[in-house]
């Protein structure tokens, strides 16, 4: 079982190797049955949804700079800012303009392993960064 402080330390070296773009590391801490809520719908369990995680993010260009880790328990919560540049986001093409933005991640951590992280992100200020426009729509009854 591991400690809080363990814990910490893994969470922490998640984001370490995300700045570093070690992604084969993070399949490594990454348990066979981790999920991940709050990201792209329908990634597969483990390493493999992992790899398709980083699939989907495709090319990038980012800086994660943790603000804030909490832990009780089997549970890290990092709170961090991601500065990016990346070809697109949900579609919407990048054009080499910088992203600011905040996010949130609950992992649970067992011996060890991150086995499943919750993710909540201001990917609205992403999208609006990427010169996306929000057009209100009609209300019908």
């Amino acid at each position: 079982m591991s400690s809080i402080k363990d814990n910490k330390i893994i969470a922490q070296r998640w984001f370490e190797l995300m700045n570093e773009q070690r992604i084969e590391e993070i399949y490594e801490m990454t348990a066979p049955t981790w999920r991940m809520h709050g990201g792209p719908p329908g990634l597969p369990p483990g390493p493999d949804g992992v790899r398709e995680l980083f699939r989907q993010i495709g090319p990038i260009d980012q800086k994660w700079t943790i603000e804030d880790v909490i832990a009780e328990g089997d549970k890290v919560v990092v709170r961090a800012t991601n500065t990016c540049i990346q070809e697109s986001f949900l579609g919407i093409p990048g054009r080499g303009r910088k992203q600011t933005f905040t996010a949130t991640f609950i992992h649970c951590i067992a011996d060890g392993k991150i086995i499943e992280t919750w993710r909540n992100a201001d990917d609205l200020g992403r999208v609006l960064q990427l010169g996306a426009r929000i057009e209100p729509g009609s209300f019908e009854d």
